[in-house]
């Protein structure tokens, strides 16, 4: 059978339909890749991973036949995609199926930060409300600006959940869409001209620290910024210095630069509100990526097509 190398973790599902296609090695199994790779690298075709782990330059290296990459996410910028066009091998990933549930939770993070829902449930569980009283007046998401970094997929299925509050939507990305919500050409002037920054970008060098301390400062001490997409696209630094200084108002992230690690300016803080990278993490959807990481590489397996490519290989 056709030789496959599982970076990170996969469900038992996912584990049970590659098993019946193909020969499966775990690269968390191995103990000394050099001598695995010189024993078994040159049969290894496929590689199923995600888009944390992605593919490590030395291992894409050290596998001269591979022909396919399936990735279990929507982000695939831990994979050179690049090198894969110049060696011809396909790489696709699992958009769609996600969009929904990281609409909610961009949702989620907006609602808990801006009616304090965070020191709200604290209060009434400690017993303030009792002893003290009435907790403080928080603000409403009605008849806001957004501004959205980002309009792909997901900043669309944001957008269409955040006309239900009745303000304006604007967006900003390198050329306009085709949506009604308003395009801005300067992410400084949209910046400005929101109460709400939500980044759903792509990662990657072109994106890196795209919303810097100018973009935060335009923001303002009574914005809040939101970032779903990376969290090299937001420069941490920055982000700490902004939130002590009270140039931005408020944050609430879902993504950081180097995870798991979250810098301690981020968690002391009372201006924001963090989540450890959930942004699609429910049963059905997780559920629905596995499906569709496998479906690529049945799919490759069966007619050398992918279903899904990343855009930079939808040629191939």
């Amino acid at each position: 059978m056709t030789e496959c190398l599982v970076i990170g973790g996969i469900t038992d599902e996912m584990r049970t339909r590659l098993d019946a296609k193909f020969t499966l090695h775990d690269l968390n199994g191995i103990e000394n890749f050099d001598s695995w790779a010189a024993e078994h690298g040159a049969g290894i075709e496929a590689v199923c991973t995600n888009g944390h782990d992605g593919v490590k330059p030395e291992i894409m290296g050290a596998l001269p036949a591979l022909k396919v990459i399936s990735c279990y996410g929507v982000g695939y910028d831990a994979i050179d995609t690049s090198a894969c066009i110049a060696r011809g091998i396909k790489v696709s990933h699992t958009p769609n199926v996600l969009n929904g549930e990281v609409a909610n939770t961009t949702l989620l993070l907006i609602l808990t930060a801006l009616r304090n829902f965070n020191s709200d449930e604290a209060w009434a569980r400690s017993g303030n409300w009792e002893a003290e009283g009435n907790a403080p007046l928080s603000r409403s998401p009605d008849g806001l600006t957004y501004g959205i970094l980002g309009m792909g997929r997901i900043g669309q299925e944001i957008a269409r959940r955040l006309e239900i509050f009745g303000g304006d939507i604007l967006y900003h990305t390198r050329s306009k869409k085709d949506v009604s919500y308003e395009h801005v050409a300067d992410l400084t002037e949209m910046a400005k001209r929101a109460d709400v920054l939500i980044c759903i970008t792509p990662g990657g060098p072109s994106t890196e620290k795209l919303v810097n301390a100018q973009v935060m400062e335009a923001l303002g001490p009574k914005g809040l910024l939101v970032n779903v997409s990376r969290g090299s696209v937001v420069d941490e630094d920055a982000l700490v210095s902004a939130l002590e200084s009270g140039k931005l108002g408020m944050a609430a992230l879902d993504v950081f630069v180097r995870e798991p690690h979250i810098p301690d300016g981020l968690k002391s803080s009372e201006r924001t509100v963090l989540l450890p990278h959930v942004g699609s993490a429910t049963h059905e959807t997780r559920a629905a990526m596995g499906n569709l990481t496998v479906d690529n590489l049945l799919q490759w397996l069966d007619d050398g097509s992918v279903q899904t490519p990343v855009p930079e290989c939808a040629h191939m």
